[in-house]
């Protein structure tokens, strides 16, 4: 297989600067709609880019939990690599691949821990078996086996059978504050449509075009 023979002409749309909501969450928002209503299997995943104090990069996949103006939110044990990554430097980038309709959009921008509260709220809407994993897994550490794994979450469930189950100590969110969200739209030739928010010191948006 030659990799360099795999190509795709993307011909499913075109981006003007008039398309464009002048809010780049609003136009987030009608994307994330449309790649919804095109069937896309987990639309609300985004790969995370984080970085620590050692400058070596980072990416895995989570997925998007909230948004509103303030930016975009996603949980996590709060010991994992990510969170401890963020820790020693709180820049971190998004991108949501939605290629069936030969977009991406790509955000910038520091994140925020979220208060016990507003993990709390969101906590109490996971389907138990989930609130149950989030104790059961020591996220990002070594373990021997998958069934050491099992055996902690059997343990858990039986534990926590008689009533709610708590939230872990270690376990919370985030809220990645955008300072720039980029909207690539794929097209002929390799001559994509990009145009990219960048936010200003009072609060408006700038919208530029980029090259592809």
């Amino acid at each position: 297989m030659n990799l360099a023979d795999i190509r795709t002409s993307y011909r499913r749309g075109k981006l003007r600067r008039t398309d464009l909501h002048k809010d780049p969450i609003e136009q987030f928002n009608l994307w994330l709609k449309e790649a919804c209503d095109a069937g896309i299997a987990e639309p609300t995943a985004m790969s995370l880019a984080t970085a620590g104090a050692d400058n070596r990069p980072l990416v895995r996949t989570v997925l998007l939990k909230g948004l509103d103006a303030r930016g975009f939110v996603f949980f996590s044990n709060l010991e994992s690599r990510k969170a401890r990554q963020l820790a020693q430097n709180s820049n971190a980038a998004l991108l949501f691949p939605w290629l069936v309709l030969e977009r991406q959009v790509i955000v910038t921008g520091p994140a925020e821990k979220l208060s016990s509260a507003e993990a709390l709220k969101y906590f109490l809407t996971r389907p138990r078996e989930s609130q149950i994993a989030a104790w059961a897994s020591r996220q990002s550490t070594v373990i021997s086996s998958r069934k050491i794994l099992e055996m902690e979450w059997a343990k858990l469930k039986a534990k926590f059978d008689a009533g709610q189950v708590p939230l872990p100590s270690f376990w919370g969110g985030y809220r990645v504050k955008p300072v720039t969200i980029e909207f690539w739209q794929g097209r002929q030739n390799r001559l994509h449509d990009r145009f990219e928010y960048t936010l200003q010191p009072d609060g408006s948006w700038r919208l530029d075009r980029l090259a592809p």
